[in-house]
């Protein structure tokens, strides 16, 4: 939709016509404390040449990750986006980030949506996907309430090594649906494994919910684990935050995941400052009825032509609410077609492709930091990112190197701000952005930081 400013005139005569005299009428209801009292202090009417210099200026004051070294994660992803992408979502049949409310008209949109489940199902390797969620968090919650819909129990137990923005986002959730969340703080050099998880799991536990690769970084298997919730009737949800990861590691699917799902920002998707991005979304036949969102299917018309049909819509628009398996009244649409685009382009092989040359550019990485006194890489397996110990707090290195130019990681004291024990952990993430270049100047730059 594109902005036009109303005229006078045309602000009066909508004013005529709901009935109000003028604007402070409209607005008679607000409480007078929650209105301005003047105008914001915000420049007049200006030309249009004069306000792309004063924005270009304010501009200029970021520090975008495109314009200088970035090695920040923590699940939001800087990778390459072909220009072609951009250009086929900006096209007038596509630019919509809404539902089809006549969705049969409208075969283009259901014909990617299909593709676009179809891409889902390969990379998390489960039967079937939905076309897509809001975002990661909201589609581990969802995944959290599907969990004990299917199984009718209401506990959920959730590993350390778990996001910690899903984390909340999923207890806020359960609060509300009287779902008791159980789990261990997670930290970075003492991985969560089906033992340690096994104990929490009774005959009470809807699901276990485990990160793969964990926010930290780190590589599980979790054949083990899967078969431990299976034995006491559970679930096991695998979530993840780069998608980018499946082109070089096991599926989820491979190793019993019953419900897959995640953030796909990785494929497509710009950072965008932090969105919108895209909730994935992936489970088994078994549970299909019960999982949240919309599903697309491949048809023929009355005349054997192929075609494509909303499958399944259980959300509360189109039935009765409590018979709803989400009050989530829409798919991310824009943002999933970039992402299928995208992953149409590469194909099998430039998928697996870009995912190496992520895993060789963080091996770099990992090795440059690991070679600079007072930081030491703790993992023993990562994709494209993993967590870094410092001899000063992380805080202060990455403030130090936004000094020098350089995004440097993302400490975990921003993320675990009540964890004092986390304090000099770092999270250091590398793309098939980062250049051998962007690697000398930062392990160069951590070198005088921590000198």
């Amino acid at each position: 939709m594109r902005y036009l400013p109303l005229t006078k005139a045309d602000r009066t005569s909508m004013l005529e016509t709901i009935g109000a005299k003028s604007v402070d009428e409209l607005y008679s209801d607000v409480p007078e404390g929650a209105l301005l009292s003047e105008p914001v202090d915000l420049p007049h009417h200006l030309g249009e040449l004069q306000v792309e210099r004063d924005m270009a200026k304010m501009a200029a004051k970021n520090m975008g990750t495109a314009s200088v070294p970035s090695f920040l994660g923590a699940g939001a992803y800087r990778h390459h986006v072909p220009a072609t992408v951009d250009y086929i979502i900006q096209r007038g049949e596509f630019l919509t980030a809404y539902t089809p409310y006549q969705p049969e008209i409208a075969q283009g949109t259901l014909q990617y949506l299909f593709e676009f489940q179809t891409q889902v199902a390969s990379i998390t390797g489960m039967d079937v996907a939905n076309a897509s969620m809001w975002d990661g968090a909201t589609s581990c919650a969802e995944a959290v309430l599907m969990a004990c819909r299917a199984t009718r129990r209401k506990k959920a137990v959730l590993s350390g090594g778990l996001h910690p923005h899903y984390r909340e986002v999923t207890e806020t959730y359960c609060q509300y649906s009287d779902t008791e969340v159980a789990g261990r703080d997670g930290h970075p050099e003492k991985q969560a494994t089906a033992d340690e998880l096994d104990d929490l799991i009774d005959d009470q536990t809807a699901c276990v919910v485990v990160q793969y690769p964990d926010v930290f970084g780190r590589i599980q298997d979790h054949t083990k684990l899967a078969d431990a919730c299976h034995a006491k009737g559970a679930l096991l949800i695998v979530v993840f935050t780069e998608a980018m990861a499946f082109g070089a590691v096991k599926s989820p699917g491979s190793f019993g995941a019953d419900i897959v799902c995640g953030e796909g920002q990785s494929i497509g998707n710009n950072l965008n400052y932090g969105g919108p991005y895209v909730g994935l979304f992936a489970t088994t036949s078994k549970l299909v009825r019960q999982m949240p969102g919309r599903l697309c299917g491949e048809t023929v018309d009355q005349d054997g032509k192929r075609g494509f049909v909303l499958t399944l819509s259980t959300r509360e628009q189109h039935i009765r609410r409590e018979k709803a398996t989400s009050n989530i009244c829409t798919n991310s649409g824009l943002c999933s077609l970039a992402f299928t685009v995208h992953m149409s382009l590469l194909g099998e092989d430039g998928y697996r492709g870009v995912a190496t040359l992520n895993h060789e550019t963080a091996c770099k990485t990992a090795d440059a930091i690991d070679a600079v006194p007072g930081a030491e890489v703790v993992n023993d397996s990562f994709f494209n990112e993993f967590t870094v110990k410092l001899a000063k707090p992380a805080a202060e290195v990455v403030e130090a190197l936004v000094a020098k130019g350089i995004l440097g990681g993302v400490p975990l004291s921003r993320l675990y701000p009540n964890r004092d024990d986390l304090d000099h952990y770092m999270l250091v993430a590398a793309t098939e952005t980062n250049t051998d270049e962007d690697i000398a100047d930062l392990a160069s730059a951590l070198k005088e930081v921590l000198a």
